[in-house]
C-alpha cells in the first residue's frame, strides 16, 4: 500500500505532535492512583504504629474467651499472620489480573477492586467493637488482594492511555501515591493523633475512604483505547475515548498504530502465563521484568526502614521524637518519587534504573561499615543516618517506580496482563519471603545483612546495563523491535516469513520513492 506524498506529510505532522496533559488525564491519572495505589502504601505502614495496642487488643479478646491469658508463642503467631496474609493476598490479587482485565477492562477491574476495600475497611473499624481479632487477619489477605490488583492494574491502565512522550511520568504517579499512603499512614498513626489505644480501629477503617471516591468519580473517566480497540473491536469507542484524553480531534495516526499492532495479535492471540514463558520473543523481556521485580523488593528497602529507628536511637534521637524522624523520612520518599515523575522524561527509564540500584548498592556497603564501627568512632551513628536518607532517595527515584512502568512498555496487549501477573506475583512472593526471613538474617549476620542487600543491587545494575534498552519516547511496537535482536528473532515484513515471529509487526520501510507499508 503506497502513501501519497500529501499523506506522508499529513502522518509526519501527526506523529511530530507531542501529546500533552489534558485536565481529563491528569484527572483520571490522580483520581485512579489516589482511589487504588494509595491504598496499597497506606496498608503496608497502618498497622507499624500501633502494633502493642492491637496486640493488647489481641491479648484481652482472647482473655475474655478463654479467661486465661494467651501464651506470647500464640501472640506472635497471630502477629506474624496480620503482618504476612497483605503480602499473601497480593499474590493472589497479582493472581487475578489477567483473567479480570480481560474481562472487565482496566476500568471495570479497578471498580471491582473497590469491594476488595471497603468490606475489610468495615470489618477492621467495627473489629473493636465485635471483639474479634480474626476479622482483622481476614481482612489484611482481603486489603492485600486489593494491593495486588491495583499494583498491576494502575500502571497498565495510565500507560495504555498515556501518549508516548508522557508515559514514564505518567506511570510513576502510582509509585507517587503508594509513597503518599505511607506518609499519611505514619502521620495518622502517631500516638497524639490515631496511634493509640482508642484510635487504631479507625486508623484500619480510614483505607475504605479511596475506595468510595474511586467508586463514585471513575466511572466518568473513559476505558483504556487500546482495550477497546484491540479486546474488544470496538474502533468508534476507542476514537472517541482518545478525542477525550487528547483534546484534539486528529487521532489517525495513534489509531492507525493501534491497527497495526491489532493485526499482530490476531496472528499471536492472547498469551496465558504458561505461553509467555515459553514464547521465544518475548524471552529477554520476561526474563528482565523479573530480575527488575526481584532486584525492587531484595535490594533491602524493607531493612532500612526495620533499622531506621535503630539507626536514629544510636544517634541520639529522644525515643519520643523517633516517630517523627521516621515520618520525615517518609516525606524524603515522597518527594524523591515526586522528583522522579518531573526527570524519567528527560533522563529516561534506564539511567533512573541504574542510578537507582546503584545509589543503594553503594549505601548499603557504606551503612554496612558505619553500623559496624559506630560504637567505636562516634560520628559514624550520623553516617549511618545519612546512609539510611541516602539510600531512600536512591530507591526513590528508580528501583521502587520504574519496573513497574517498564512492564508496560516491553510488552504489547496481548502478552501484557500476563506479563504483569507474572511481575507482580514475583514482587509480592519477594515481599513475603523478605517478611519472613529478614528476622533470621538480622539474628544470624546483624548488620552484615547488608552485605547481602548490596550484592543483590550490583547483580541488578550489571544485568540492567547489558540488557535492558532504553524505551523513553517509542511506541510499544518500536520498543518490542529493538528486542528482536536479542531474542534472536527477525521481525519480517513479507507474508511468507511472518511466522519467524509472533506477533509480526508491520513495519515502514523508506526507499527512494517514499514510505511504504509492507504486512498484512
Amino acid at each position: 500500500m503506497k502513501l501519497t506524498e500529501e499523506n506522508r506529510e499529513s502522518t509526519d505532522a501527526s506523529r511530530g505532535r507531542k501529546g500533552k496533559m489534558t485536565l481529563l488525564l491528569a484527572g483520571v491519572t490522580l483520581v485512579s492512583a489516589f482511589g487504588s495505589s494509595f491504598q496499597y502504601g497506606y496498608n503496608v505502614s497502618v498497622i507499624n504504629s500501633p502494633a502493642v495496642f492491637m496486640q493488647e487488643f489481641y491479648n484481652h479478646t482472647y482473655l475474655d474467651r478463654k479467661g486465661i491469658p494467651m501464651e506470647s508463642s500464640f501472640q506472635t503467631l497471630l502477629w506474624s499472620l496480620t503482618v504476612s496474609m497483605y503480602p499473601l493476598g497480593g499474590f493472589f490479587g497479582s493472581l487475578m489480573v489477567g483473567p479480570l482485565v480481560n474481562k472487565c477492562g482496566r476500568k471495570g477491574t479497578l471498580l471491582i477492586n473497590n469491594i476488595f476495600s471497603i468490606v475489610p475497611a468495615i470489618l477492621m473499624g467495627t473489629s473493636k467493637v465485635a471483639k474479634t481479632f480474626e476479622a482483622i487477619i481476614l481482612s489484611r489477605i482481603i486489603v492485600g488482594i486489593c494491593a495486588g490488583l491495583s499494583s498491576n492494574v494502575v500502571p497498565m491502565y495510565l500507560g495504555e492511555m498515556s501518549p508516548k512522550n508522557l508515559r514514564g511520568a505518567v506511570g510513576v504517579v502510582p509509585q507517587l501515591f503508594i509513597t503518599i499512603g505511607i506518609l499519611i499512614a505514619q502521620i495518622l498513626g502517631l500516638t497524639d493523633i490515631l496511634g493509640n489505644v482508642e484510635g487504631w480501629p479507625v486508623l484500619l477503617g480510614l483505607t475504605g475512604i479511596p475506595a468510595v471516591v474511586e467508586l463514585l468519580l471513575l466511572p466518568f473517566f473513559p476505558e483504556s483505547p487500546r482495550y477497546l480497540l484491540i479486546q474488544k473491536g470496538n474502533e468508534e469507542q476507542a476514537r472517541q475515548a482518545l478525542k477525550r484524553l487528547r483534546g484534539w480531534d486528529d487521532v489517525d495516526d495513534e489509531i492507525e498504530e493501534m491497527r497495526r499492532e491489532d493485526q499482530s495479535e490476531k496472528l499471536e492471540g492472547r498469551l496465558s502465563v504458561f505461553n509467555l514463558f515459553t514464547f521465544r520473543a518475548l524471552r529477554w523481556q520476561l526474563i528482565s521484568i523479573i530480575v527488575m521485580m526481584m532486584g525492587q523488593q531484595l535490594s533491602g528497602i524493607n531493612a532500612i526502614f526495620y533499622y531506621a529507628n535503630d539507626i536514629f536511637r544510636s544517634a541520639g534521637v529522644n525515643e519520643n521524637n523517633v516517630q517523627y524522624v521516621t515520618v520525615g523520612i517518609g516525606a524524603v520518599n515522597v518527594f524523591m518519587t515526586c522528583v522522579a515523575v518531573f526527570i524519567i522524561e528527560s533522563l529516561g527509564r534506564r539511567l533512573l534504573l541504574l542510578a537507582g540500584f546503584g545509589i543503594c548498592c553503594v549505601s548499603s556497603a557504606v551503612l554496612t561499615v558505619a553500623l559496624n564501627l559506630q560504637a567505636t568512632v562516634s560520628w559514624m551513628q550520623y553516617l549511618s543516618i545519612a546512609c539510611v536518607i541516602v539510600y531512600i532517595i536512591g530507591h526513590a527515584i528508580g528501583a521502587s517506580p520504574i519496573p513497574s512502568v517498564m512492564i508496560t512498555e516491553m510488552f504489547l496487549q496481548s502478552s501484557r496482563p500476563a506479563a504483569f501477573m507474572v511481575g507482580g506475583s514475583v514482587h509480592w512472593l519477594c515481599n513475603f519471603t523478605v517478611g519472613l526471613v529478614f528476622l533470621y538474617m538480622v539474628e544470624g549476620l546483624g548488620a552484615y545483612c547488608f552485605l547481602v542487600f548490596c550484592a543483590i543491587c550490583l547483580a541488578t545494575v550489571i544485568y540492567i546495563f547489558i540488557i535492558v534498552p532504553e524505551t523513553k519516547g517509542k511506541t510499544f511496537m518500536e520498543i518490542n523491535q529493538s528486542m528482536a535482536k536479542r531474542n534472536k528473532v527477525e521481525i519480517q515484513m513479507d507474508k511468507e516469513k511472518l511466522n519467524d515471529f509472533q506477533p509480526a509487526f508491520e513495519t515502514l520501510k523508506k526507499n527512494e520513492e517514499g514510505y511504504s507499508i509492507t504486512g498484512l
